[in-house]
């Protein structure tokens, strides 16, 4: 079988998933070339075990090289051991432990607060409509609770968002680095006028009562260049995950209206089950790269140091020796070891956060809808990283205290 996971085309077709089916049951260690890298190519793991093996370790797998295919080498030393994904122990554990301050137990009610609040207004405002592009709300939701984390003004909302779409998802290698300048331009600028006038917004916490613990009872504030290039992440995760898990759950409840009546029949208890199951059947994700720093074996594979090793997290969520069933959407499924959010220390800091707005969103929309029709055709983006629909046109089936 001819693997080419650098090809963009399969994931726009949403048609990639039987390479990844292949490549477990015959090379779940396989080498990619890559013509003109340095290395000459990468590894590639499919195996939910393997993929979680490499995760876990982070003395022999690094992050601070790049976390994904295609990094620009500058650009990743720019912000190595600076920002959360591309550090490694013992950075990234001063670093973790510092931001996990601002997305701690204590600091979620609050947040809960807000998204319920986002959620009831952006259900009330698609009720108006017949039809709409599903995600268009999807869109907005993730980016309106994070604007609002950080005291970004309301005016700003869309246009930050419009910059992170175009930050991690535009084809255009201009149009990525200009909005990346643009992003990283706001936030210092953000955070000059937080340092001067503290609120109570998540930036004026990490820039005035965030400290990293530097060991033997140091501790430091975050440096400026810490703080917007972390800032840059929260707002990049926060907003893509979210988003593609969304419309990806709205498309299986229309295409499968069995799995709504279940969830609908499922009651509260539910819900959480059916965010994992959207999560691991989603997986935004697409893919994680590690550098190994010395000369190791994966399943009995010589992996040398220096090489590039690539964990395919949507490979994983599909594994038949893990999963029931694993091309089945079913919201009751348990248990659910998914990889949507990444394994061991480098498990995403904003996974709450995620689950939360999920459950939402869902909770919001059991109580208005019937369900949904499809009203067009469906598009994914065509991206081996971040990936998921970019347009879902569909009806809204209301409930009838809801009807017109």
């Amino acid at each position: 079988m001819e693997i080419d996971l650098l090809d963009p085309g399969p994931f726009g077709r949403n048609d990639f998933w039987p390479t990844f089916t292949w490549l477990r049951a015959h090379s779940p260690v396989h080498w990619h070339p890559e013509p003109g890298s340095d290395d000459g190519g990468f590894w590639v793991l499919s195996r939910h075990h393997d993929i979680r093996e490499v995760y876990a370790d982070s003395d022999t797998f690094s992050s601070a090289r790049g976390m994904r295919l295609g990094s620009d080498p500058a650009a990743v030393a720019a912000v190595a051991q600076r920002m959360l994904i591309v550090s490694d122990v013992p950075h990234h554990t001063r670093l973790k432990r510092a931001l996990h301050q601002a997305f701690g137990p204590q600091q979620m009610p609050r947040v809960e607060a807000m998204v319920e609040k986002v959620v009831g207004e952006l259900v009330t405002e698609a009720l108006e409509h017949d039809e709409l592009d599903f995600i268009d709300l999807a869109k907005q939701l993730p980016n309106r609770v994070v604007c609002a984390m950080m005291g970004i003004p309301r005016a700003d909302w869309a246009w930050i968002g419009a910059l992170t779409t175009d930050a991690f998802d535009s084809p255009d290698d201009e149009v990525r680095t200009n909005a990346h300048s643009e992003i990283f331009l706001y936030f210092i600028e953000l955070l000059a006028e937080r340092r001067a006038r503290p609120g109570d917004d998540l930036v004026s916490q990490i820039a005035h009562d965030t400290l990293v613990d530097e060991g033997d009872g140091v501790e430091r504030p975050l440096s400026d260049h810490e703080i917007v290039f972390n800032l840059n992440g929260v707002l990049s995760g926060a907003n893509e995950t979210t988003r593609y898990s969304a419309a990806g759950a709205v498309h299986m409840f229309a295409e499968h209206p069995d799995q709504w009546r279940l969830l609908r029949s499922l009651g509260q208890g539910g819900i959480a089950p059916a965010v994992e199951e959207i999560l691991r059947w989603t997986t935004p994700g697409v893919h994680a790269l590690r550098t190994a720093v010395r000369d190791t074996e994966i399943n009995g594979i010589p992996v040398a140091e220096g090489a590039r090793v690539t964990l395919w997290n949507v490979s994983a969520n599909r594994d038949e020796d893990v999963f029931a069933d694993p091309h089945a959407f079913r919201v009751d499924r348990r248990p659910n070891r998914h990889v949507a959010f990444g394994h061991g220390r480098h498990l995403c800091l904003g996974a709450r956060l995620a689950r939360f707005e999920l459950g939402a969103l869902l909770t919001e929309m059991l109580g208005a809808l019937d369900g949904f029709e499809l009203a067009g055709p469906v598009t994914f983006n065509s991206s081996n990283f971040t990936w998921g629909i970019n347009a879902l046109p569909v009806r809204l089936l209301r409930s009838r205290a809801f009807a017109k």
